[in-house]
């Protein structure tokens, strides 16, 4: 992670064309949402690639044969073409009966990979227990595991597939977000300001139909002549242009080497010094001649060198306004990497001076 720091801003401009976003693409509608399902099922026709005598699996085998009228013991069931499998899936909030979800099938056996295999009937049930949609379908997996004589050749995860549209919904999901007529918004990323314009915004049009009681909730009244179609309403109001306020962030992220800042971040006056110390170590190769008539032979030498260069570390103090941009300036100047430049801004923000949220993933 050596060379120049590289700094990606998220550049807020004055014009409010271009910093404005539809408020649909900000907030959620209250009682709107996704439920997860899951389930446990059968992976059948894998070619010599399932589980091994598992008793879960073996006993899964036994009881799904039972329904068929076919008694088998457990003991008796070689599953090296079967593999058991958790699914999960989520049912939107609108979901009706007859509707498709997607399904990702997961191995929590020793099976080597799914490709190939098709799922039985499996129900897929949510936290209450209930059977919302069942599943069933020829599996795809995303990956590859294959080879001969000894070698083998994988790649990505042949242990985990989907089904696109492989569970049909049985049971919809009663979903109410108008509540005495009104309409909470949910801001995705709660602030007190943003909120504020959101409602701001909606009272533009709507004169006193919101309001929010908190940094994160709008409350929207419908008009009177919305209040038999919420629909209609939400589609109106969805279309509203919001300028969001951008909170001071920073994260860094350590495997890529990625630093993303917000340009509202400020600093405190500063001064940072900066050094490194370069050790340089280098062998050549030397023949030795041996002196004439003389009954030494020739031999190779090899001579090492050893070379120490310091950089006197300065403090650099960052001129006009502080900002974030000002320090990259000035840090680049001094030849700091993107590594080092992850540490001095964990070191700013425990001296106080970086005046930002930061986030280390």
């Amino acid at each position: 992670m050596s060379g120049r720091l590289f700094l990606i801003f998220a550049v807020l401009l004055p014009v409010l064309a271009a910093n404005a976003a539809r408020l649909k693409d900000i907030t959620t509608v209250e009682g709107c949402r996704d439920n997860q399902l899951v389930g446990y099922g059968l992976v059948v026709g894998l070619s010599g690639s399932g589980d091994s005598k598992i008793s879960y699996t073996t006993q899964s085998v036994s009881n799904y044969l039972k329904r068929f009228g076919i008694a088998v013991t457990p003991d008796s069931i070689k599953p090296q073409n079967i593999a058991a499998v958790m699914l999960t899936a989520s049912i939107g909030p609108f979901a009706k009966p007859g509707s498709k979800l997607d399904v990702t099938i997961s191995s929590i056996g020793d099976a080597k990979t799914l490709q190939g295999g098709v799922l039985l009937q499996t129900p897929l049930v949510g936290a209450d227990d209930l059977v919302y949609a069942v599943a069933q379908g020829p599996v795809a997996i995303g990956g590859f595991l294959g080879g001969s004589g000894g070698n083998t050749v994988q790649q990505n995860h042949p242990t985990v597939a989907m089904i696109a549209g492989g569970a049909i919904v049985e049971r919809g999901i009663d979903t109410k977000f108008v509540k005495d007529n009104s309409i909470n918004l949910l801001l995705m990323d709660p602030d007190s300001a943003s909120a504020a314009r959101v409602a701001d915004a909606l009272n533009g049009v709507f004169k006193g139909s919101a309001y929010s009681p908190d940094p994160s909730v709008i409350n929207v009244r419908l008009p009177a002549d919305y209040q038999s179609y919420p629909v209609n309403f939400l589609a109106a109001i969805g279309e509203l242009d919001v300028e969001p306020d951008m909170p001071a962030r920073v994260i860094i992220n350590e495997r890529t080497g990625t630093i993303v800042a917000t340009s509202t971040v400020r600093l405190a006056p500063v001064a940072i010094s900066h050094g490194a110390l370069t050790i340089t170590i280098s062998q050549s190769r030397e023949a030795s001649q041996p002196e004439s008539l003389s009954e030494g032979k020739t031999a190779i030498v090899t001579n090492t060198s050893t070379s120490v260069k310091e950089v006197k570390g300065g403090f650099q103090n960052i001129a006009g306004a502080p900002s974030l941009d000002r320090l990259t300036s000035a840090l680049n100047s001094l030849g700091v990497s993107t590594r080092e430049m992850m540490s001095i801004l964990q070191a700013l923000k425990r001296s106080g001076a970086l005046q930002a949220e930061l986030i280390v993933d």
